[in-house]
């Protein structure tokens, strides 16, 4: 093992097997020193872990643990195709909410995704950032979590 599966097995978070993809693409693109993964969506054993609108029947402190469980597939992704071991640094995280009409707490939400990454990488985890609302995503899912790591 190594530096960053040492740290989860000391976190005890386990990476979940990576998530099907459910259109034509790949779960994650390496080029040069970098790998972008597809977006997450919150999928557990093959299934949504929950769907709905954030502020309209999903709270927001639900969709944080919704993100949180994006970042886990989306370090799956990473680690089917270069080993979770090789991350350098956490670049970017983009986060997209399935949004309430009103509701403004997009960047609490995505949170999930960047405190996961903090315990996890330390400061190699602190990244650049996007949370935005959005109408509806795929599978009718709260949130999808995209994300950039530079590799050795």
């Amino acid at each position: 093992m190594g530096r960053w599966t040492d740290r989860l097995s000391e976190l005890g978070i386990p990476l979940p097997e990576v998530v099907t993809p459910v259109a034509d693409y790949v779960p994650a693109v390496r080029t040069g020193n970098l790998v972008y993964t597809a977006g997450q969506i919150p999928m557990v054993a093959g299934e949504p872990a929950g769907t709905g609108k954030v502020g309209a029947g999903v709270s927001a402190e639900e969709a944080k643990q919704h993100a949180r469980i994006c970042a886990l597939n989306a370090l799956a992704a990473v680690d089917s195709l270069v080993g979770v071991d090789s991350i350098v640094r956490v670049v970017k995280v983009v986060g997209f909410v399935a949004s309430a009409e009103g509701f403004h707490g997009q960047p609490g939400v995505i949170n999930g995704a960047s405190e996961l990454f903090g315990e996890v990488f330390g400061e190699a985890g602190k990244h650049a950032r996007s949370a935005v609302g959005v109408a509806e995503l795929p599978l009718g899912v709260p949130v999808e979590v995209e994300l950039i790591v530079e590799v050795a």
